[in-house]
């Protein structure tokens, strides 16, 4: 055999091995992570900050953020529901989108079945819920504002963005706890509402503390409470609800990631690792904290599935007895 037909069989047997070869990370198809709103929003925010600090842990994979705005989050959810069980798509969602949709609407409208069609991954991160009112009112906890409401029944309103979901029915549980009649405003999202707030249009409001931290902090709004067990170590120094003697059984609002259902094990415990990897990082915990608001806060799926269970039966009665009922 001559050298040319030395190198040409040579050349075959490394095209051979290359074809036979299990691809590089980084020449795997990117993982497309959904969300349920639009661009700028909590979600959306988390989802970009998740694409790029995940990259490295799951070995340069490309992650791209794919928003599917609608219906509450529904969108995102059904294109969920319809991808393949490969560990390539996600969705980064709050938790009132998975519970107050499940307790609102029948899977028939939903398209989907919170139970059976997703595979919960983690819980990322977690934030506060607080009742919030204008400076002006002169009330600086809640019992001091529900003897305001008592005297004031005329201006008993809070507001919310839209009805159906956490920051409404806190708002209507605080209400029943303590012997107070107050009624929802519905507002097109928090932007509108605080503007609202601080121009005094309504007095107080229920909504996610971050929100309003740079009007508290200039003193034109004032945090009465926050609905959770415990104070937030974002906002040490603000009561909890249950401590003034107003126990709604709340709790934080968290953020987390779902794949379709039968997600194989190991690219469960792959994206797992790589978000506490990522959520330990003290940049990411600081960039959160400051930035968003938000505590870098890791639970594992079957956490996850275990406090979404203890969501559905809390809020499941104080929506009924509301007798509120959504618009499909």
């Amino acid at each position: 055999m001559n050298r040319f037909s030395v190198r040409r069989a040579l050349l075959a047997l490394a095209l051979t091995a290359t074809a036979f070869a299990a691809p590089a990370q980084g020449d795997k198809q990117p993982i497309h992570l959904l969300v349920g709103f639009a661009p700028g929003g909590a979600a959306d925010t988390l989802a970009r900050l998740l694409a790029d600090k995940l990259r490295e842990p799951l070995g340069g994979q490309q992650i791209i953020v794919d928003n599917k705005p609608g219906i509450g989050g529904r969108l995102a959810a059904m294109a969920l529901k319809n991808a393949a069980p490969d560990g390539l798509t996600y969705m980064v969602a709050p938790n009132a989108t998975l519970v107050f949709q499940a307790l609102e609407y029948p899977v028939s409208v939903l398209h989907y079945d919170m139970a059976t069609d997703f595979t919960s991954v983690a819980q990322v991160v977690s934030y506060p819920m607080a009742m919030v009112v204008n400076a002006s009112t002169g009330v600086a906890n809640a019992r001091e504002y529900v003897a305001w409401v008592k005297a004031h029944p005329e201006q008993a309103n809070f507001g919310t963005a839209g009805l159906g979901g956490d920051t409404h029915f806190n708002g209507l549980q605080f209400a029943k706890v303590a012997g107070i009649k107050m009624n929802p405003v519905p507002y097109r999202g928090n932007g509108p509402l605080v503007t609202d707030l601080l121009g005094g249009q309504i007095l107080a409001a229920n909504l996610v503390a971050g929100d309003a931290l740079q009007h508290v902090k200039a003193g034109k709004l004032r945090y009465i409470g926050v609905y959770a067990p415990a104070r937030s170590p974002l906002l040490p120094d603000v009561p909890t609800m249950a401590e003034q003697g107003f126990d709604t059984g709340g709790s934080n609002g968290w953020m987390g990631l779902w794949a379709p259902a039968k997600l194989p094990k190991a690219e469960l415990e792959r994206m797992q690792a790589a978000l506490q990897q990522v959520l330990a990082e003290p940049e990411v915990k600081e960039m959160m904290a400051t930035r968003f608001a938000q505590v870098a806060d890791y639970r594992s799926g079957a956490e996850v599935d275990r406090e979404l269970q203890r969501e559905l039966a809390h809020w499941g009665p104080v929506i009924k007895a509301s007798g509120f009922s959504p618009q499909p």
